[in-house]
């Protein structure tokens, strides 16, 4: 009786999920990696120097507008400042908030650490 009440389960999760849309499967995607972390690292340069270093970043997301159609030019996410950059999350370094734009001008946004 249990397997088939897992069976059952399993299918009717297969068949809801294939019937969503392309977009709902991405985010269904995107919710489990962020629950399964992805320990990413996002370098910023300035010519061929390395200005910044955000590590541990879980995900990259993109802003929405505030009616919910339309994304906005730039994208943000949550990791360790690497102030020294020496590729390491060392002791004192913290956790910031940060946004990039996808618009070629060369700028980022960040949280400032509190010491």
């Amino acid at each position: 009786m249990m397997k088939k009440s897992i069976i059952f389960v399993s299918t009717i999760a297969m068949l809801t999920l294939l019937g969503c849309t392309q977009e709902t499967q991405n985010k269904f995607g995107r919710a489990i990696q962020n629950w399964t972390g992805t320990d990413g690292v996002l370098e910023v340069y300035a010519g061929d120097k390395l200005v910044k270093r955000f590590m541990k970043i879980d995900k990259l997301s993109t802003a929405v507008s505030t009616d919910g159609d339309a994304n906005r030019p730039y994208r943000y996410g949550y990791g360790i400042l690497d102030e020294n950059l020496d590729g390491v999350a060392n002791k004192g370094e913290k956790r910031v908030y940060f946004e990039f734009s996808d618009y070629s001008t060369s700028y980022i946004f960040y949280e400032a650490p509190h010491k």
